[in-house]
């Protein structure tokens, strides 16, 4: 379980195991969705970034390029 503590202009820091977790970086997104269980946090996927290369792949196109520029400059792995 993580714990997280609310300011009073309601920002929370996510602990840092968590964001980990999530593969949260600064300048992300989350979505907080409620179920009849209690609520639960995901990561928010920018579906532009992804949208931008539906079917541009072809014989010539070098996917592992395409790969690196989906997966951004995180030299980190």
């Amino acid at each position: 379980m993580y714990k997280a503590k609310v300011t009073s202009k309601g920002q929370v820091t996510i602990p840092k195991k968590l964001r980990k977790k999530l593969g949260l970086k600064s300048g992300d997104y989350i979505k907080i969705k409620e179920t009849a269980q209690g609520y639960y946090i995901e990561k928010d996927i920018n579906e532009d970034k992804i949208d931008q290369y539906v079917g541009i792949l072809n014989k010539s196109t070098n996917t592992d390029k395409v790969i690196k520029e989906l997966r951004g400059n995180d030299n980190s792995n």
